[in-house]
This record gives structure tokens, C-alpha cells and sequence, in this order.
């Protein structure tokens, strides 16, 4: 029989009070969107759901935008993260050629934007001369390139066996036929975890819209949620009533802002195990050096 060390065990109890860490918030949160809400605002629910109800769906479902806003959540996610690895990526790996003239000199100037911007106003000021405002592609455009995910991308193409390029030259590849057939195929854990970061900024982002879009059927999931929560909020104070009324209106509105997070959140739940092998394998990308 195998003995374990007292390490084992630690390390063993360590990683299981972590994962119950990061479940309980998910557990809690889906118990209370599915919780009577009366029991929901006097602290009851604290780990199973108390009297089942999906009147926290139904509310939040009953607004016909929700589709449209999934619908362009969804294609802001699919056609954004796509743009976004076309730039970043290859940007990336240009800047590990030895023979690229200013190579420091471009890195650093896309280092400085991490650190300094122009500023909302010159932003929203430049998207109106451009004519992106209120249209879809203002939210595709801007952030299109991530310095970070740029960086990121660099030390990983850096760390890679030159022989492998050199080869691939010797053989008659180009520098972009070396670039899509040699070095992106080794690349796939790389790609992963790049798809992954992009398509949750896309998904969670809603304050580029907020300013940036009027129509309300170009607006993202994120955003037609935070409207909803809002109303929800505020209704009771706007229509009146007795104290009991309002006290109904406020457990309601909460058993809603439960039913907005699961809304938001499940379509990654979902996604995320099939990204989960290549998020292993990347999460270090860049921080070893051979």
C-alpha cells in the first residue's frame, strides 16, 4: 500500500478547499435563481434552492431583446475574436524576425498604449469622424489589438526552436508559408488560450456599446441584461405603492439579478471544458525560458 506524505495530504485538502472555494458562489448563485424569492431575501438559501420557482427566468425572458441580444453577443464574440487573433497573432509573431527594421522601437510604442490612452472624448471624437458611431463595427474595431495577448503571443513565438524555421526556409517556405504551416500547427495550445481571452472580453463587454451605440437592436446581451436589472430595480420606487408592495417588488428584483448572472455566464460554462485542454497546456506560455 502506498504511503503519502504529510505533503500529500496537505497539498490534497489545500486543492479540495479550493475547489469548494470557487464552487459555492456557482452553487449559491443557481440555488437562488431558482429559490422562492421571499426566501431568497430572508438569507434562508444558503446552499440548496427552497421552494423551486422559474418566475426569475420567466421575468427576464419576457423582454423580446434578449434573443437580439444574445444574437449579437454571439456574433461579436465569433466575428471580434476572429479579427482579433488575425491581428494579434502574426503581429506577434513579426515582431520575434531578427530582420523586422525597428523591432524594439515598435514593441515599446505598443507597450506605451498599456500604460496611456487618449482618453474617452478623443476616442468618442475620433469613432464620429470615422462614422462608427452607433453601428456594429465600433465594437469589433476598437480593441482589435491587444498589446498584453501581443506580448504574450511574442515570448511564446520566441521560445520556439529557430532550427524548425531555419529548415522550413532551406526547404523553400516563404516567411507566411513558414508562419501558417510550421509555425502555427505547433501553436494550437497557444491559440487556445488566446481564443479563450478574447471571447470572454467580447462576451462580458457592454460599456464600449453603452457609449459608442444607440439602437438598441445593435446592443449586446451584457447590456440589454443590465438594462433589465435596472428597471427591475427602480420600478417599484417609480410606481408607489404600500411598503409591502415595494418589499415584493425588491425580493423579485433580486431573484432577477440571480437569473441575470446564470443567464450570462452559462453559454462559457458551457464552452470552457472544450477550451480546457488548451488552457492547461498555455497558462505558462512565455513564463519559461529553455
Amino acid at each position: 500500500m502506498k504511503k503519502h506524505s504529510l505533503f500529500d495530504v496537505c497539498n490534497t485538502l489545500f486543492a479540495v478547499l479550493l475547489v469548494l472555494i470557487v464552487l459555492y458562489p456557482l452553487i449559491y448563485i443557481l440555488s437562488s435563481s431558482v429559490s422562492d424569492p421571499v426566501r431568497v431575501a430572508s438569507g434562508e438559501v444558503v446552499l440548496f434552492p427552497k421552494g423551486f420557482t422559474l418566475l426569475g427566468y420567466r421575468r427576464v425572458f419576457e423582454d423580446s431583446s434578449i434573443l437580439t441580444g444574445y444574437a449579437n453577443t454571439i456574433f461579436y464574440t465569433v466575428v471580434g475574436t476572429l479579427i482579433n487573433m488575425v491581428v494579434t497573432v502574426p503581429a506577434a509573431y513579426a515582431l520575434t524576425r531578427p530582420g523586422l527594421p525597428g523591432n524594439r522601437i515598435i514593441t515599446m510604442i505598443f507597450m506605451i498604449t498599456m500604460y496611456f490612452s487618449g482618453g474617452m472624448i478623443p476616442t468618442f471624437l475620433l469613432v464620429r469622424s470615422l462614422k462608427l458611431y452607433d453601428t456594429r463595427a465600433v465594437l469589433l474595431i476598437l480593441g482589435a489589438f491587444n498589446t498584453y495577448n501581443c506580448i504574450i503571443c511574442r515570448s511564446f513565438f520566441a521560445s520556439m526552436p529557430k532550427e524548425l524555421e531555419d529548415a522550413a526556409l532551406i526547404d523553400g517556405c516563404s516567411p507566411i508559408k513558414t508562419f501558417l504551416k510550421i509555425v502555427l500547427p505547433l501553436s494550437k495550445a497557444l491559440l487556445g488560450v488566446m481564443v479563450l481571452y478574447f471571447a470572454v472580453a467580447h462576451w462580458n463587454s457592454y460599456f464600449n456599446s453603452m457609449i459608442y451605440q444607440v439602437d438598441p437592436g445593435k446592443q449586446p446581451l451584457q447590456l440589454v441584461l443590465r438594462k433589465i436589472l435596472i428597471l427591475e430595480r427602480t420600478s417599484a420606487d417609480m410606481l408607489g405603492g404600500s411598503e409591502d408592495y415595494s418589499a415584493e417588488r425588491y425580493q423579485v428584483a433580486q431573484l432577477i439579478k440571480y437569473a441575470v448572472i446564470v443567464v450570462s455566464s452559462a453559454p462559457l460554462l458551457v464552452v470552457y471544458p472544450f477550451l480546457q485542454k488548451y488552457f492547461e497546456k498555455g497558462v505558462m506560455i512565455g513564463s519559461v525560458k529553455g
